[in-house]
Parts: C-alpha cells; sequence; structure tokens
C-alpha cells in the first residue's frame, strides 16, 4: 500500500501544468521539422515573425546600466520607494482615480492575485471569476481552501454578460457577506476581451448597490496584466477614474504586472495595489499585502524594480521605451485583424476579440481538437471549453495560415 507524506491539504493530482506540457512538444516539434514548419500558438509572450522571444531594448539596456549592487541587493518588502512611485504612473496613466492608494512590490501580477485571495476572502469562500478564466485563479484558491463560482461572460450580442454577472454575485454575497470578483480586463486572457466603459458603469453599480448594506464587503480585483497592450493611447486605462469616490465597503485592488509590458516575464516584478475612498483602509491593505509577502516570497524582484524606476526618472528613456511599446501593440494589433479577417471569411467562429495576447474558439471537445491540430504541427492550448491561440507567438504570416487549420481539424472531428 503506497503511503503519503504531504499533508492531506497538500495532495494534489500528479500532472504536469497542462500548458507548459503542449509548449514543451511544440518545442520539441520545432527541433525536429524546424521552426519555419511548425507553429507554436502556447505561451502569452510576444516573439517577433522570426519565431524569436521578444526582449525590448529600452528595458535590457537599463537592466544592464545598473551598478551591480542596485540588482543585488535586497528591496524592502513593500518595494523601493522610487518603484512604488513609477507603478502607480504605469499603471494609471492619466487616469488616477481620486482615491486614496497603496501600492505593494508582487512577483508578477499573479502576487496580485494571491494577495487579494489570500487577505480578502476567508476559508471555504467562493470567489467569482467569468466562466472563461486564467486557470490559476483556481489553482491559488483551491491552494488555500477557497473555491471559484463562474459566470457567464458573454451574452447573446457576444458583450459581457451583466445580467449573469449580477445574478452570481448578489447570490454569493447573500450566502457570504464578502465577495471577491476578479475581472481580466483589458485584454482578457484567454478571449481578447475588454470590458467597454459603459459596462463598467453597470458592474460598479450592482456592486455600490450591494455596498449599501453596510455590513456587506464588496471586493473587486482587476487583473490588468496586458493592459500595455490594449486600444489606443489611454482608452483602455479611462475606467480607472471610475474608482474614485466609492463606498467604503467596496474595495478595488490591481494586479499590475511588468512581465507583459517589459517583457520582463522571468524576473517576476508587478504590484498589487490598493484603492480606497477611507485612507486607513488603504493603509490596512498595504501591511496586510507585506505580511503576506514576507510569508510567502519575502522581498520582490530588486533589479526588476530598479529598471522602472530608471525608466520613469529619465524622459529619454521613457520616450524610448513608450515608442517600443507602442511598435509592439501595433505588431500585435495587425496579427490579430489578420487571423480575425482570415476566420470570418472562411466562417470559423471566435470569441469577441478587442485587445490582447490571445484568440479562443469554442469547441466541446478542446483536448480532441488541441490532438487533431498537432497532426498539422500546429499547437495551442486547450481550455475547459475551447482552445487559445496566442497571436502574441506568431508570426503575421502564420496568423494568416492557422485558421483554416483549425477549421479544417473541426470538419475532421465532426
Amino acid at each position: 500500500m503506497t503511503i503519503n507524506m504531504v499533508a492531506d491539504h497538500a495532495r494534489w493530482p500528479i500532472a504536469n501544468d497542462p500548458i507548459f506540457e503542449i509548449s514543451g512538444r511544440a518545442k520539441k516539434a520545432i527541433a525536429e521539422h524546424g521552426k519555419e514548419n511548425v507553429i507554436d500558438a502556447t505561451l502569452g509572450a510576444l516573439y517577433d515573425d522570426n519565431g524569436n522571444l521578444i526582449c525590448m531594448k529600452s528595458v535590457y539596456t537599463t537592466l544592464k546600466e545598473l551598478p551591480n549592487d542596485k540588482i543585488a541587493a535586497y528591496a524592502p518588502l513593500a518595494g523601493t520607494p522610487d518603484f512604488l512611485k513609477a507603478v502607480e504612473t504605469a499603471c494609471f496613466g492619466d487616469c488616477k482615480p481620486d482615491a486614496h492608494i497603496r501600492a505593494v512590490a508582487t512577483p508578477g501580477g499573479t502576487g496580485g492575485v494571491k494577495h487579494a485571495i489570500c487577505n480578502y476572502t476567508n476559508t471555504e469562500d467562493a470567489v467569482l471569476v467569468a466562466d472563461w478564466y486564467w486557470s490559476p485563479y483556481s489553482t491559488i484558491s483551491e491552494e488555500i481552501g477557497r473555491t471559484v463560482e463562474t459566470f457567464t461572460l458573454f451574452n447573446e450580442e457576444g458583450n459581457f454578460n451583466v445580467a449573469s454577472f449580477k445574478e452570481h454575485f448578489e447570490a454569493l454575497m447573500k450566502k457570504q457577506k464578502r465577495v471577491l470578483t476578479i475581472l481580466n480586463t483589458p485584454a482578457h486572457n484567454p478571449t481578447g476581451y475588454s470590458v467597454s466603459d459603459d459596462e463598467w458603469d453597470q458592474i460598479l453599480d450592482i456592486l455600490k448597490n450591494a455596498a449599501k448594506d453596510k455590513d456587506n464587503r464588496v471586493i473587486l480585483l482587476v487583473d490588468t496584466a496586458y493592459i500595455d497592450f490594449a486600444g489606443q493611447g489611454q482608452e483602455r486605462r479611462k475606467f480607472f477614474k471610475k474608482f474614485s469616490n466609492l463606498p467604503e465597503n467596496l474595495f478595488v485592488m490591481v494586479a499590475y504586472s511588468m512581465s507583459k509590458g517589459y517583457t520582463m516575464y522571468g524576473m517576476r516584478s508587478g504590484a498589487a495595489i490598493g484603492i480606497s475612498s477611507n485612507e486607513d483602509l488603504a493603509i490596512e491593505f498595504q501591511f496586510s499585502c507585506m505580511h503576506s509577502g514576507r510569508a510567502n516570497w519575502s522581498n520582490g524582484t530588486r533589479g526588476a524594480m530598479e529598471v522602472m524606476s530608471a525608466i520613469y526618472a529619465d524622459p529619454h528613456k521613457l520616450e524610448t521605451y513608450l515608442k517600443e511599446v507602442e511598435e509592439n501593440k501595433q505588431m500585435l494589433q495587425e496579427r490579430a485583424k489578420i487571423f480575425v479577417d482570415e476566420a470570418q471569411k472562411i466562417g470559423l467562429k471566435t470569441l469577441p476579440y478587442r485587445d490582447g495576447f490571445f484568440i479562443t474558439i469554442e469547441h466541446p471537445e478542446p483536448k480532441k481538437l488541441m490532438e487533431e491540430l498537432t497532426k498539422y504541427n500546429l499547437y495551442l492550448v486547450s481550455l475547459k471549453k475551447g482552445i487559445r491561440f496566442a497571436i502574441c507567438a506568431v508570426s503575421a504570416e502564420k496568423c494568416r495560415k492557422s485558421p483554416a487549420l483549425i477549421k479544417k481539424a473541426i470538419d475532421d472531428l465532426k
């Protein structure tokens, strides 16, 4: 009889992460057949049209210019003061809400998600997310004795399903009296959807109505991992202004990531940002996150913090960096247009796409479809209800080819 040594709460299925597993298979196929003959649409990272990982020159030049001690030294638990100032500017742009704001450094946007779930829910609570969601939301929740409950993301018109959100949110609030909702927007992973300003007004009306009961605790986490590649100019940041002067029992957090906007995937840096009309609650957030950070990862990556600080302290560096972001964003938007236009031409239905790294196709048997596509050396990620294509990782030409391959594979499975 096999015994178990880990504690009951730490016993999980012995299985590799499915995204990194299929990515590994794609890399093996590239080694065997050549990268020109393989379409690897698995990972959420920017690659150029030659299949090389994009590492922004403005970012890595700044990193290499740093003195060794600026990279090697421990960072304060909350993050360096210059970083905390810079990350607010980087996140909000010209749309900073009129509120008390505190930021705490985290290892990527994932750290912000962990802080929200750990510190703003109770054991056995359910966290409300869309039915199309990034799987670590449930992984993090399960790790600490929480669950996820889902609402239907899209209505019949392909817009945010306000009615479903309202139904599930109000039922959970009645049951728990405390609800954390995670909205991954703009540039939602995996669909590429961005909540519109009008939809934000409707969402906030629901949250504010719940906050009229002073015994309720309404918590909203906005996961903005892909915000730097969304929309034109500041248009996808305007919603931040709507977080001004909210009821004090409606607390908003933002999970900000340097992984995408700075192409610093492996350096694991970002911030959890708390927004409240009550300064005491913003301070409470700050110290709660610092305590959790110390308990989980101690402190953040000093080198990444110093890079952001240096870029925002130097107008020339900032201009160069923002120009590079814009060039990459245009490349991404061109790929998305090519894929969506080609899909429409051949009758391949995609979920509503507005911004970001991914486009998703709904399918009743996603794992079978994923395997079928590997016959054509096309590798993408299977989700619970469909397949995710990473346009960020695929050249414009391969974005043009892929819809026909996907449609053929779907037809073959019928």
